[in-house]
């Protein structure tokens, strides 16, 4: 990593409130831009998120910003309505206040007169989202986005549901986090001593967990196609430039944007996490990102010929085969670029699972089988990613192909046809591809989901008619991968896929034809670099000097994953440390705590024994002012209902604030 001391134009950084448009309402934002900027104005560069920049991305934020400003941008960091250090309250993710405020926050930036009057959007994951979101409504300074990590759908491609099916791990998880999130309160050294006290009780007195209205949709309705760019490519007018990493649960929807936006749009996938690819952060390797997006920039607000259209409209990494574990700090590949999406140089190779005069077989995993499909978010963590698959394949039906006698290359999105019965109305069914060593390691290369019952759209629930054979067919995840010579490709087929997948109400079972079923893998030709005259290749990367934080050991280490098995109960418990950063301590004197603990329990047998809990705790601390939150939620069912408790417990100074519990229930509708 290279840290850039000095820069062309020196650096001014200030806070400053941003107003919206019901005149009440204000915004707390950071901007770095250059000091000359008021004579010599600049475009500005937005960041829009609830992930409170005065303590959380504080670190994240002095890598990125600072060096967007010493190249000749305002870079500009806002927290959300309600959270940080905004005014107002929070209600949900990307709802239409949220959008709307941002709308504002562009023009309002258009108009200052240190800028030109060009805007840009960027951010990961929820930045990235509204980035995409905001850009639907075509505000007229914004000129550009680079959306990294994010998605185009938040029903089918977010962390609520995936394949139509509730995802457990984190539908819970991430609503435990945003529960813990939102209750913080602001700082008192940016609202004011006498302000931050009232507008903290105003953010508790309207908390409500948001996994209620998360489960109270669980097929895809107007709740969900709002905010999905996917029901109108047409409508973003912006540049986009769509990041995205293998090891990160968005990747798809880069794919998507290239194939569907009429707006000039690049794509990049490497190997990555869910993290910004200059990092650093496993699996890499890292490149410098941020100076490929100050070329997207300087072409698109700065109108100069930076060469960024002239790139493939994907560049992505292949990831070589490497023998499974949980964390890599280099993945072996190359990278490939593809002038078109679809590419024509990918073509359909479709391998059938058995023969004609196949039996069918059945298919009838025990609960706990998922216990070893790795985080739904890596996050550059040293237990995130799957370790060898041989212990799900034992708790699958796999079929194997032969030994294969020369390279093959896939790139894009594989998918699965079953031929199948379920002996419920109500059923999952999961697929994993594997690449198997001469050894038997077997290494996860891609997976999908597909709830049974929204296999004739996400839009209804279709009950499944037992003793009827079916097609399904559906898309597993996107993915670069090369399965070498002497490589077995694995299909690995199970109804359960605990705790990614809530388990129905039911305990059932599927009968595969395997005659009747076939894996399509999207093999890339050989040939197909061979005419490129050069090869793709990145700067090393670069930031700004890192922000000095001094991070402290937890007083209880505990290991990030755990697995337990009671035997006489046959319970199977997973303990997970998310380990966004644990406890620091910053620059101007805040001390930062933070501890959280996800829990999930299953009996191998019984669908309804599961139960995904969270806990948070979060201490702020500086000078003589101190404020505690902590957090508890839980999520178990029926066979009728999901039944949701949470609570709440807010304390300043050691006096108690607020303390609240819900306990809702929703009725399974299709889940």
């Amino acid at each position: 990593m290279k840290y850039r001391e000095t820069f062309d134009r020196e650096v001014l950084v200030e806070d400053v409130w941003i107003p919206t448009r019901d005149g009440k309402t204000r915004l707390h934002a950071r901007i770095w831009r250059p000091v000359d900027a008021g004579t010599a104005p600049v475009p500005a560069l937005l960041e829009y998120l609830p992930y409170r920049k005065s303590d959380w991305t504080a670190p994240r934020d002095a890598q990125r910003h600072p060096w967007y400003a010493g190249h000749g941008y305002a870079s500009v960091r806002v927290d959300l309505r309600g959270s940080g250090d905004s005014e107002g309250v929070m209600l949900d993710e990307y709802t239409a206040t949220e959008l709307a405020d941002g709308v504002d926050v562009v023009n309002w930036l258009a108009a200052q007169p240190w800028c030109t009057g060009k805007v840009g959007m960027f951010g990961i994951s929820w930045g990235g989202f509204n980035s995409l979101q905001i850009a639907a409504f075509r505000p007229a300074p914004l000129k550009a986005v680079v959306t990294v990590c994010s998605t185009d759908d938040r029903y089918d491609n977010d962390v609520h549901y995936t394949g139509g099916a509730v995802l457990g791990i984190d539908m819970l998880a991430w609503a435990g986090t945003m529960l813990a999130f939102t209750a913080r309160p602001p700082h008192p050294a940016s609202v004011g001593e006498d302000r931050w006290l009232p507008m903290w009780r105003e953010r508790l007195d309207a908390l409500e967990p948001y996994l209620h209205t998360w489960l109270a949709h669980q097929e895809r309705d107007a709740y969900w196609r709002h905010g999905s760019v996917c029901e109108d490519y047409g409508a973003i007018g912006a540049a986009v430039l769509a990041v995205g990493g293998w090891a990160d649960p968005y990747r798809d929807t880069v794919l998507r944007l290239l194939e569907h936006l009429d707006a000039p749009v690049r794509g990049l996938i490497g190997p990555w996490s869910h993290q910004y690819p200059d990092r650093g952060l496993p699996p890499g390797p890292a490149i410098g990102f941020l100076q490929e997006t100050l070329r997207w920039w300087d072409h698109w607000l700065k109108d100069e010929p930076t060469g960024v259209l002239d790139e493939p409209i994907l560049r992505a990494w292949i990831n070589d085969p490497v023998p499974p574990a949980t964390s890599y700090a280099t993945m072996p590949g190359r990278w490939v670029g593809e002038d078109a999406w679809p590419s024509p140089s990918v073509r359909w190779d479709e391998r059938p699972l058995g023969g004609p005069a196949d039996e069918p077989v059945i298919v009838r995993s025990p609960l706990h089988t998922g216990l070893d499909a790795g985080r739904f978010f890596p996050f550059g963590n040293a237990t995130d990613l799957p370790p060898d698959q041989r212990a799900e394949d034992g708790r699958s039906v796999c079929f194997d192909s032969a030994a294969l006698r020369e390279r093959v290359e896939i790139l894009g999105r594989p998918r699965i046809r079953l031929r199948l019965d379920s002996a419920t109305p109500r059923a999952h069914v999961i697929v994993r591809v594997c690449d198997v060593a001469p050894d038997g390691s077997s290494t996860l290369v891609t997976r999908g989901v597909l709830n049974l019952m929204s296999r004739k759209g996400r839009e209804r629930a279709v009950e499944w008619r037992p003793g009827t054979y079916e097609d399904v067919e559906f898309e597993l995840n996107a993915t670069g991968y090369a399965f070498p010579p002497g490589h077995r490709v694995r299909v690995a087929v199970s109804d359960a896929y605990w705790p990614w997948v809530w388990p129905h109400g039911e305990r059932g079972q599927l009968t595969v034809w395997p005659g009747g079923s076939a894996l399509l893998l999207p093999v890339r030709d050989p040939g197909a670099d061979a005419a490129r005259e050069q090869p793709i290749t990145f700067e090393e990367p670069e930031q700004a000097p890192p922000l000095p934080v001094t991070t402290a050991p937890s007083a209880e280490p505990r290991p990030e994953r755990t697995v337990t098995h009671d035997v006489a109960t046959g319970e199977w418990t997973l303990e997970v440390d998310p380990n966004y950063g644990g406890s620091r301590t910053y620059p101007d004197g805040l001390r930062y705590e933070e501890s959280a603990r996800e829990t999930y329990r299953i009996r191998s047998d019984d669908p309804l024994s599961a139960v995904a809990s969270s806990r948070w705790t979060i201490r702020l601390r500086r000078g003589d002012w101190e404020a505690e939150v902590v957090t508890a939620m839980e999520l178990r069912a029926t066979a009728e209902e999901f039944i949701m408790d949470s609570s709440i417990e807010a304390r300043a100074n050691g006096e108690t604030v607020a303390t609240r519990a819900w306990h809702r229930t929703t009725p399974r509708t299709s889940a």
